[in-house]
């Protein structure tokens, strides 16, 4: 078999393990099983991060590798920004004031999904593993939620507090490339996108409003 062949036969075969994130929120049981889910007993909560979430892409090296023997196709993470994934179903975001003191709970658990999108060629799942080794072993597909995790905040007089339940995670901007033929080994891009992914640390993310 020449090698032109043995490409398509393993073009063919890959395409069958093509796995795509579903955008938004799923339901528990609907999570991936490549291992890139989280349980609840694996998640670690943290409240409040004030300042982590960034206001701008944070760039990294987006260089192709120029070395021969680099895979014939591979992704590359080309931003970060930190931010937090909220979860959208109920009992899980509460408003109160003005002043005074808001002590809150899950009160319903559910799954916090990632959502990957983009154009050309690329497998939701490579970009979720080329993140977790290159920005965070904490990121992947989804993360499952449970009752309980109850956090207690002061509110500034006059003012209004949101608390809002979700995972500390990342929206990313990623490339894939391919192998140049003959003697060029440089990375010719095939697909590109964005790519919003929780992580295992889940938490309430406060703000406050004046109404």
């Amino acid at each position: 078999m020449g090698i032109d062949s043995r490409r398509a036969v393993t073009g063919a075969a890959t395409a069958l393990l093509l796995c795509f994130v579903t955008a938004g929120a799923a339901a528990a049981e609907d999570g991936p099983s490549d291992g890139t889910a989280m349980s609840a007993d694996q998640t670690t909560d943290i409240n409040d991060r004030q300042g982590w979430e960034d206001s701008t892409d944070q760039p990294l090296n987006e260089k192709a590798p120029t070395v021969c023997d680099t895979p014939s196709t591979w992704y590359r993470i080309t931003s970060k920004k930190a931010y937090h994934i909220p979860s959208w179903w109920n009992g899980t975001k509460y408003k109160d004031g003005p002043g005074g003191t808001m002590t809150v709970s899950v009160t319903t658990g559910g799954t916090i999904s990632g959502d990957v999108t983009g154009t050309g060629e690329f497998v939701a799942k490579g970009v979720i593993f080329e993140a977790k080794a290159s920005v965070s072993v904490k990121i992947g597909a989804s993360v499952s939620v449970s009752a309980g995790h109850t956090y207690s905040r002061a509110i500034s007089r006059s003012k209004y507090g949101h608390l809002q339940y979700g995972s500390w995670g990342y929206k990313l901007t990623w490339k894939r490339y391919r192998s140049g033929s003959g003697s060029n080994c440089g990375g010719v891009e095939i697909g590109h996108g964005s790519a919003t992914l929780p992580t295992s640390e889940t938490g309430w993310k406060y703000w406050e409003t004046s109404s």
